[in-house]
């Protein structure tokens, strides 16, 4: 995960889920990725692995807004926030689990 951010804060209410008490992880994906299905199950191994870390998937076709607000050019497209909403990082392609829990480590 590249450590690119562009200072946005993003609430329950853009994203359509609550937010995790600790970080969350926000996966955008659209309905013919195939990177998106591993990436996933990637990200809800991570937060189950993580208390206080949701993941909250969304269709970029469907929020095509927020996708445009955050400049999202390709799913999947992973953002980390942290408890605030913040985004922390942001990467795009089929994240590694090791890379997930490293970007975590910033975001708590």
């Amino acid at each position: 995960m590249d450590g690119r951010t562009r200072n946005d804060r993003l609430d329950a209410s853009q994203l359509g889920a609550e937010l995790g008490d600790r970080a969350t992880l926000v996966q955008f994906s659209s309905a013919f990725c195939q990177p998106c299905r591993a990436t996933r199950r990637t990200l809800v191994e991570v937060a189950g692995m993580v208390e206080g870390v949701a993941h909250i998937e969304i269709d970029a076709e469907a929020h095509l807004t927020l996708v445009r607000q955050l400049d999202i050019t390709s799913t999947p497209t992973v953002l980390v926030l942290d408890a605030l909403g913040d985004v922390v990082r942001r990467a795009s392609g089929q994240p590694r689990t090791v890379d997930v829990v490293a970007a975590l480590g910033r975001a708590i």
